[in-house]
């Protein structure tokens, strides 16, 4: 039985957030092809978590066996994160893009999954490898070529840590843009594009899906 580990990070809800309605795409061809798998959602903006403290990050650095009572106990949290990441088959993260980049509740579970010496800095990373993808809404345009190419910093950021640099998912974007273009004065003349982008961005997500539950049921 295949798990799916969903995250999402939007602060709006289903319907009025684009990364979690193509995220929802992707969601419905993982379930329809495993009826019977495990979905882990984890919605960060309805039940946000912690950051990082000094306690729990020190004891990241320190092996399990060694770990006194009080870094077991503020380590518990992160040991649930990392575990859930661990665990799944494929991991789902809804990543828009605010002020320039991740949501800051996004960060955080970042801040908790990657371990040094565990899901990153070691050649046995323990999550290496799982299938992911992000859907990496925003605004506007950002593109290469585009003049706010510079101020990039969801797709750029994520790749690193999640990837290759860190923990070494193996990570695939879909990103819609142009989301505000039907709301925005002086943004009309985008709208078009807008709709093809979010429209080609569930395409994808759903294809995605599907791809990645026959890869796992093979």
């Amino acid at each position: 039985m295949a798990t799916l580990l969903h995250i999402d990070s939007s602060l709006y809800p289903l319907g009025a957030s684009v990364s979690r309605d193509v995220g929802a795409s992707f969601r419905k061809a993982w379930e329809s092809q495993h009826p019977d798998g495990k979905v882990i959602h984890r919605d960060l903006s309805a039940n946000p978590l912690p950051h990082l403290d000094a306690s729990a990050a020190i004891a990241g650095f320190v092996p399990p066996a060694d770990r006194t009572p009080e870094q077991v106990r503020d380590f518990a949290l992160r040991e649930e994160l990392v575990s859930e990441l661990e665990q799944a088959d494929a991991v789902l993260i809804g990543a828009p893009m605010y002020n320039f980049t991740i949501p800051s509740s996004l960060k955080a579970w970042l801040d908790h999954v990657i371990v040094m010496g565990r899901t990153t800095g070691t050649e046995n990373r323990t999550a290496a490898g799982k299938p992911t993808t992000v859907i990496a809404s925003r605004g506007g345009g950002y593109g290469p070529g585009t003049p706010r190419e510079s101020f990039e910093f969801v797709q750029n950021l994520l790749g690193k840590m999640l990837g290759d640099g860190g923990c070494g998912l193996d990570v695939e974007f879909i990103v819609p843009e142009l989301t505000l273009a039907e709301s925005t004065p002086g943004m009309e003349g985008l709208v078009d594009m807008a709709k093809a982008s979010r429209a080609q961005a569930h395409e994808s997500a759903e294809r995605r899906g599907k791809e990645i539950a026959a890869s796992l049921a093979a």
